[in-house]
């Protein structure tokens, strides 16, 4: 599981020109789901994006959580981050799970995030094309995988 988390002021997902989820301050994270996947993943993965501490505390240093600054995370499905251009230029997708399986997990570790930590969870829509828009704060921007 590959997930681009980023620490935003604001980001919000648009399908079809309706909102489907939107942030203020927070993390926006772009998920994709590897065809190995497991559950021992996704919690990993999900624990790790919940206790990260990249938010400034009251000495300027990144020492805070997301739940500590009262922020919530917008997660957004990018199967996309398991293309691969190592040969030619045209991605390869072979890494990235089955629609079935990531849709699942997709939801899974939204659930995951929503039942285990007391932090609001919005989301985009699997497989939709998205118009995402984000104001990186920092900017801030860390690849978190397992």
């Amino acid at each position: 599981m590959r997930a681009v988390v980023q620490r935003v002021s604001e980001a919000s997902v648009e399908v079809d020109g309706e909102t489907t989820g939107a942030i203020q301050q927070g993390l926006l994270v772009l998920l994709a789901v590897h065809e190995e996947d497991t559950r021992k993943q996704l919690e990993w993965v999900a624990d790790k994006v919940a206790k990260l501490r990249v938010f400034q505390d009251d000495q300027d240093k990144m020492n805070l959580s997301v739940s500590d600054v009262g922020g919530a995370i917008l997660v957004v499905s990018q199967f996309t981050l398991y293309g691969s251009v190592k040969k030619g230029t045209r991605p390869s997708f072979i890494e990235s799970a089955h629609p079935d399986k990531a849709e699942a997990m997709y939801e899974e570790f939204v659930e995951y995030l929503r039942s285990n930590y007391d932090i609001p969870v919005e989301t985009g829509k699997f497989a939709a094309m998205m118009d995402v828009k984000l104001v990186n704060d920092g900017p801030v921007t860390l690849i978190v995988e397992k």
